[in-house]
């Protein structure tokens, strides 16, 4: 994947050379297809074998690091810029969301802010919205949101989209080694699994929970937020695009389904704007974290503006 390292291509996008191409694409396959066996052999082990305590502490305790790697890590922080926070915790964020498996920290942030740019229109790199009318078009639709784009060969270009991260030596440090970080992805499960039970089962099975079957969660959470949460859910702001609530899956995303409101401010830190009850786990955390100063200027839209963002 040379090209996520690529600081200096010309234009908006660009396309891999047909080489480069191929090999993302294998890539992206290896990374769909082994959590989703991992995802099989753990519905097998469960089914035959039940799930102990350290297997489901692991997967709980990994989902929720890997989840807020994505959530308050890529998105709301490298992508977004939405608060500030010490080394320490932005390198963890960036180990944490190298972790979900979706690529290192330059090609998500340029995927991402050209979505914003070209939100449900052309130019969004995955839009369910633009394949017509119909039920087949609206499936084929989300498939494509949801993983067809990985497969498209345009790219947008990180010059353009990401260039401000490339002066990040954590971004910097995690990009270059992206690859070498999936090996603590599975040994550390597998490390601690096999250590709680004192054998190479233990080992194994730890790897398969809190490592491929949790990848698999967590790679399709973040993906149901470009499929399903611009088709279904509520819009309680006022925006250009089809971006949702969908308050299904707040719990799971850690507050990232709540779409909707984070296109209409798309620069906050916080997504739970809309009611009260809305749940935003990844913004409790940057709030809990903000009151012993490790987070400070964490953007949140004052009443005003809400309120003149407000669907009638």
């Amino acid at each position: 994947m040379q090209s996520y390292g690529q600081a200096s291509l010309p234009g908006d996008v660009y396309s891999p050379s047909p080489q480069v191409l191929m090999r993302e694409r294998i890539i992206y396959v290896f990374a769909l297809i082994l959590p989703f066996l991992g995802a099989i052999a753990a519905c097998w082990l469960a089914w035959n074998c039940g799930l102990g305590v350290v297997d489901a502490g692991l997967f709980l305790i990994l989902y929720v690091l890997s989840s807020l790697g994505i959530e308050m890590g890529y998105h709301r922080l490298f992508s977004h810029r939405a608060f500030k926070t010490t080394s320490v915790i932005r390198f963890l964020l960036a180990l944490f969301g190298a972790w979900a498996v979706q690529g290192p920290i330059t090609y998500w942030v340029a995927f991402h802010r050209r979505h914003h740019q070209f939100s449900d229109m052309e130019g969004d790199p995955h839009s369910p919205n633009l394949s017509g009318s119909g039920i087949r078009n609206r499936l084929a639709g989300l498939v494509f949101a949801h993983i067809g784009w990985f497969f498209y060969p345009e790219r947008p270009n990180p010059a353009r989209y990401a260039k401000d991260i490339y002066e990040d030596p954590i971004v910097i440090f995690t990009t270059k080694h992206y690859f070498l970080l999936q090996l603590s992805n599975l040994a550390l499960p597998a490390l601690i699994g096999g250590l709680a039970s004192g054998s190479l089962w233990g080992a194994l099975s730890g790897m398969i929970w809190g490592g491929l079957a949790r990848i698999f969660l967590v790679q399709h959470m973040t993906y149901a937020i470009n499929s399903i949460c611009h088709v279904f859910g509520a819009r309680p702001f006022r925006i250009d695009d089809k971006a949702t609530n969908n308050y299904w899956l707040m719990l799971p995303s850690l507050g990232g389904s709540l779409h909707n409101s984070h296109h209409a401010f798309a620069s906050t830190a916080k997504n739970s704007l809309s009611h009260w009850w809305e749940l935003d786990i990844a913004w409790g955390v940057i709030s809990f974290l903000s009151k012993f100063g490790l987070v400070w200027d964490a953007k949140v839209p004052s009443k005003p503006v809400l309120a003149s963002k407000r669907a009638v």
